[in-house]
């Protein structure tokens, strides 16, 4: 096979498709996709062989908004036998490197979460038998290529491989997050995922750590001022509304009852400055980028709440905006996007300024 299968957020797999046909063409990969609408995945299939490998070896994953894994096909696993399952994926062996990891996995949607319970127990004969072919190494090793076995139902579905250094270090490209009790709302996940997807360890220590100012757009009533407390920084919280008694308990959160897009900071040390405020998401792209522009922030994590049609236009739109805005200002900065996990009809978005 010549394919890339990507997992996505169920009804997202329209704008997961265009995204992958549009990066690949950057690298005059072509091909075209197969979906089911509310499965959660897409099928993009290369037409010049060889190309699959390609893509993976050469579009930056990160670089992709909509897709939250993926993984070369090598094979279809079709009717597989009930008594030797095992049998019919290591019949593709050949196809597969040498690897540290197996994930044995399914779809988020409705009718493919149902599978999970039957990956999980297939998980132990599947990596036992790929050690004893020498497939798998004997301990699980992170810098390596991980194996995917994707089953649609208990019969059918695809083996593969992704590499360590170019895709989701997360089983589905969903991080496991346990929501914290004292947090004011469950928005507090959105953050917490975006900081472990845009920064890696190295980044995080740096750009993370306690004694950092920070400011929250549309704070109230506190669920991303809590990530940015815990991690010991001094945030200004903005918006109209109240935040949580809990918050301002802690001495490093000063409250600004304020519009936060009229909101201009007098502190000249802004790090951080977040925003999940709910609002049209061409005006939200074009504050976030003033304030770059304007050196009131070095970074921001913000939300594009995208409309109900042409999705992946909107974003497309919207990167476009900023880019333009950026760029005319002279600014060098940095941008990467995700549809989170803990995401709806939302992306999450990381700008910031290079400094030279």
């Amino acid at each position: 096979m010549n394919t890339v299968l990507l997992h996505c957020r169920p009804g997202f797999e329209k704008e997961c498709a265009a995204e992958i046909q549009d990066s690949a063409a950057t690298l005059e990969v072509y091909g075209f996709s197969r979906l089911e609408a509310g499965s959660g995945f897409v099928l993009f299939e290369c037409y010049q062989e060889g190309d699959a490998e390609r893509l993976m070896s050469e579009l930056d994953f990160s670089r992709l908004i909509f897709a939250r894994s993926w993984f070369v096909v090598v094979g279809q696993l079709s009717d597989m036998p009930l008594g030797d399952r095992v049998g019919a994926v290591l019949a593709h062996a050949k196809s597969l490197p040498k690897s540290g990891l197996l994930w044995v996995e399914s779809a988020d949607g409705d009718a493919y979460r149902q599978v999970l319970p039957f990956c999980k127990k297939l998980a132990v004969p599947m990596r036992q038998a790929l050690r004893k072919q020498g497939i798998l190494t004997a301990k699980e090793k992170d810098k390596m290529p991980r194996i995917h076995l994707f089953l649609t139902d208990n019969q059918n579905g695809y083996v593969g491989y992704s590499r360590s250094d170019n895709g989701s270090p997360f089983y589905m490209g969903i991080p496991r997050l346990k929501f914290p009790s004292d947090a004011p709302s469950r928005s507090t996940l959105k953050l917490d995922e975006a900081f472990l997807v845009f920064l890696n360890e190295e980044e995080a220590e740096e750009r993370l750590c306690g004694g950092l100012r920070a400011v929250d757009l549309g704070a109230c009533p506190g669920g991303w001022t809590y990530q940015l407390v815990r991690r010991g920084m001094f945030v200004n919280s903005v918006d109209n509304g109240p935040m949580a008694e809990s918050l301002m308990e802690t001495g490093q959160v000063t409250y600004f009852p304020e519009d936060g897009f009229k909101y201009v900071p007098e502190d000249p040390r802004i790090h951080w400055m977040v925003c999940d405020m709910a609002d049209q998401p061409h005006k939200v792209a074009q504050r976030m980028a003033t304030w770059i522009i304007e050196g009131w922030c070095k970074e921001t994590i913000f939300n594009l709440k995208l409309p109900m049609k042409q999705r992946y236009q909107a974003v497309a739109e919207c990167f476009g905006e900023m880019t333009a805005m950026l760029r005319k200002a002279g600014v060098r900065y940095g941008i990467q996007a995700k549809h989170l996990y803990h995401d709806r009809e939302e992306i999450t978005v990381h700008l910031y300024r290079i400094h030279k």
